[in-house]
């Protein structure tokens, strides 16, 4: 446990110090759970964005984009089931006076029994080497199964709870675990209770004739509204998605772990309208499709998982999460809900206006079903930076810390350095090949300090190329192109640069392995 905070701890610190994440209002002693990206961090966010959008927009022609504003009218809160049914049940230790999530306390508990399944797991194969079968030893280890079913179980019965708005056995379900506060270690804990995590606000001149408003909890409901005018103008025929990336605000009375749990966070969301009858079909579809996309970024096939949701929103018929393996365990990182005629229905009733689509093949109308896949850029890009940070031990025993961003969002591509800063021939080819290059890629110029430590730095901050220009140069046109992972170093001609970094960034070759 002391290994994975000591991960986390070092994954927060190196955010801070390359410009990646600060904590928001620092100056002023910060602003919790709310954070700041720095010259590093936006363009990393960025190109998580773009790489998401052009998988989902691009690629796709029955799929397209809009920006719907954070303000909405308060009906749709209303129709959505926000204001009666956005809560967490939270729960309150007596004695620290810290409070938390009860459900979180619940699967925080189920997640120290799947880490006793991997230590059995690394056990196994330690002791059985290149014989070791690792889905027969988990379909058939009498301990692994035992803490597997146990975790089954937990989740089942926390899952039928919530939906049964069964808050005294989420309690005894807590007191029964004998769950202890994570500061102080009692078990002193109060009842549980549901609290609306939506922000409200006012729009108007004055407070006496101001309308009550909520900032979006969300970005779906904007999607829901425009579907008239988005399948109308677009000429859109079902099945098609529409797509929307944005800020969302949650009052997280219990925010923690860094990025994960904001109160100000940004959501890349596809709503995909479908004909009824058809939504398994489809269910399946965008769980396979979107595991590819995160798997084409080369972040590990074992960091996956599905969870499959025990606890279904009335309105579901299905739901799955995409979880992470973070530093702090596995953790939802993308959700795939299959969400029926709720959504258009409950507007379509609020409203008064018809939201139907007709199908001219089957000639009648119908309220679409939605298949929605959501997932938090913020969560994307904590999953990213903290797999990427690697502590290596080289050849003749030093370290060096690198950060493996993928080449295809690292947020700078390449850094040119040319080896002597004082030789103004070295300084003026150096900035040529910046000026060239920068049309086509986010490039740095570094002339500071040796060129062994410059090359340390690009590292650290996660550059996949270092570019040094040297004597050589200047006499064949050729420069040392330093690859990040390998620390590999090879001359190439400097009308080659431009293909040799094309190659390794393209979003192309990074999408076309889905």
């Amino acid at each position: 446990m002391a290994n994975k905070e000591d991960k986390f701890k070092k994954v927060i610190a190196h955010a801070k110090e390359y410009g990646y994440v600060f904590q928001s209002s620092e100056i002023y002693d910060g602003l919790s759970a709310v954070y700041d990206y720095g010259q590093n961090g936006v363009e990393l966010k960025k190109n998580i964005r773009d790489y998401w959008w052009k998988a989902m927009v691009q690629m796709h022609d029955n799929i397209v984009g809009i920006d719907a504003a954070i303000f909405m009218h308060p009906t749709t809160w209303k129709a959505s089931g926000h204001v009666d049914a956005f809560n967490d049940p939270l729960i309150d230790n007596k004695d620290s006076k810290k409070r938390y999530r009860a459900d979180v306390l619940v699967e925080d508990y189920v997640g120290k029994l799947d880490a006793k399944i991997e230590k059995e797991v690394k056990k196994a194969a330690k002791r059985f080497e290149d014989a070791f079968d690792k889905d027969q030893f988990l379909s058939t280890n009498p301990r692994v199964l035992q803490y597997k079913e146990k975790g089954d179980a937990i989740l089942k019965r926390l899952g039928r709870s919530l939906e049964n708005e069964d808050l005294a056995d989420v309690k005894a379900l807590i007191e029964e675990l004998e769950i202890a506060c994570p500061l102080s270690g009692s078990k002193n804990w109060t009842d549980v209770k549901q609290f609306n995590l939506m922000f409200g606000t006012k729009l108007g001149a004055s407070a006496e004739h101001a309308t009550d408003l909520y900032l979006r909890p969300e970005t779906a409901q904007g999607i829901f509204v425009n579907f008239l005018n988005v399948q109308k103008t677009g000429r859109m025929k079902i099945p098609f998605g529409i797509a929307q990336t944005g800020k969302a605000f949650r009052n997280e009375i219990v925010a923690r772990q860094f990025i994960f749990r904001m109160r100000e966070f940004e959501q890349m969301e596809m709503q995909f309208f479908i004909k009824p009858g058809t939504q398994q079909e489809w269910y399946k579809y965008w769980k396979e499709h979107r595991l590819k996309w995160h798997l084409s970024l080369g972040l590990g096939e074992d960091n996956y998982r599905f969870h499959d949701h025990e606890k279904l929103a009335h309105y579901a018929d299905a739901a799955a999460d995409i979880e992470f393996r973070f530093p702090f365990g596995f953790k939802e990182l993308e959700g795939i809900h299959s969400r029926t005629d709720f959504d258009l229905a409950q507007h379509e009733e609020y409203s008064g206006k018809k939201l139907q689509y007709f199908d001219h093949e089957e000639n009648r109308s119908y309220v679409p079903y939605v298949l929605e896949t959501s997932i938090g850029l913020d969560r994307m890009f904590l999953a990213v930076f903290s797999n990427s940070l690697q502590e290596e031990v080289l050849e003749d025993g030093t370290t060096r810390d690198v950060l493996k961003l993928p080449a295809v969002l690292a947020p700078t591509k390449a850094a040119i350095l040319p080896l002597v800063r004082k030789d103004e021939g070295l300084v003026k080819m150096s900035k040529d090949i910046v000026n060239d290059l920068k049309w086509d890629f986010s490039v740095a110029y570094d002339e500071k300090d040796a060129v062994g430590r410059r090359y340390r730095r690009q590292d650290a901050a996660g550059t996949p190329f270092c570019i040094t220009v040297d004597g050589e140069s200047l006499e064949n046109n050729t420069v040392t192109i330093r690859y990040r992972d390998t620390m590999e170093q090879k001359r190439i001609a400097i009308d080659e640069i431009k293909a040799v970094v094309k190659e390794e960034v393209d979003v192309k070759n990074w999408l076309m392995k889905m």
